[in-house]
């Protein structure tokens, strides 16, 4: 199985940690991931809200040097994916806006490969056996709320591979690590996204009621698939503390980080001590927990 890899700017910066954790289980599980030569940035919020040529022409430059590859493209970053994908609806849906935009980037694509988010490639296109074949420090009974945020489900006719208000796809995968996926209600809720900085007061809000929904349905733990998303639920978990009177110290977990931890990936491996809110304890915790049970039932 082999995927031409688009990392995105967030997964070279901030999200340095999904970056890690996404090759570490591709390796584990034998998937060859190319990074795409000389890709540029995706284009998400700057390109896209104020120039509709340039926010096609930006995806459409990566899509293009991965069809050279002769691949289909794997995906981290929820905006990425969004993005990409909306481009290849665009072009595919009207042949004089596909003749524009490669007028644009003076490059030739002719949108052939298709374009898949992470989560959907270990949900629906790596069997479920080799995930669980590679599990060998199992993430037993950790009670994780599954985040999937704004960009990963929706739009359903462009992203093509869950349910937009009810997405299971991160809870099956999770499942094979042995962690417990929470049923709750804020899993497609927006966490603010860029608001964090420009209208702080409101984003505070919105990711307070995320954390308090996880927090009232049992949750130990988050796992999301956005470097954003993980900026926002990680980063300001102390701010919205101090503003609401709260305490919330939720560990929050890229889904790929839980999945290498359950097949024997070291979290400093995976950079995991990068996180803001302490990750690892959470996870020494679990398998410590599962040990205990294991001498138990002998």
């Amino acid at each position: 199985m082999k995927y031409a890899y688009y990392p995105g700017c967030s997964l070279n910066a901030t999200g340095k940690e999904y970056d890690l954790s996404t090759k570490a289980v591709a390796k584990k599980i034998g998937m060859e991931l190319q990074e795409i030569p000389d890709w540029n940035c995706c284009g998400a919020s700057a390109a896209h809200l104020t120039n509709p040529d340039l926010a096609l022409a930006l995806p459409a430059r990566n899509l293009s040097l991965a069809e050279g590859l002769g691949l289909d493209i794997a995906v981290p970053c929820a905006a990425c994916f969004s993005r990409m994908k909306a481009t290849v609806k665009a072009v595919r849906d009207d042949k004089k806006v596909l003749e524009k935009v490669n007028e644009i980037i003076g490059m030739e694509y002719h949108a052939e490969n298709d374009v898949y988010n992470m989560l959907d490639i270990m949900a629906n296109k790596v069997p479920a056996e080799e995930i669980t074949a590679k599990v060998v420090k199992p993430l037993t009974g950790l009670k994780v709320a599954c985040y999937y945020g704004c960009l990963l489900v929706r739009p359903p006719k462009t992203t093509q591979f869950d349910n937009p208000e009810n997405p299971q796809s991160m809870e099956k995968v999770l499942r094979l690590t042995g962690a417990t996926p929470i049923d709750w209600s804020f899993k497609t809720e927006c966490c603010g996204a860029s608001f964090a900085v420009a209208k702080q007061d409101v984003a505070l809000e919105m990711i307070r009621r995320i954390l308090e929904n996880a927090k009232l349905n049992g949750a130990e733990a988050i796992a999301t698939a956005c470097p954003l998303c993980m900026l926002n639920l990680d980063m300001r978990q102390k701010a919205i503390n101090a503003k609401y009177k709260t305490d919330y110290h939720f560990p929050v977990y890229y889904f790929t980080e839980l999945l290498g931890c359950a097949m024997g990936v070291s979290p400093k491996e995976m950079g995991m001590e990068k996180h803001f809110a302490p990750v690892i304890p959470k996870m020494e915790e679990v398998w410590q927990r599962t040990q205990v049970a294991g001498r138990e039932d002998q």
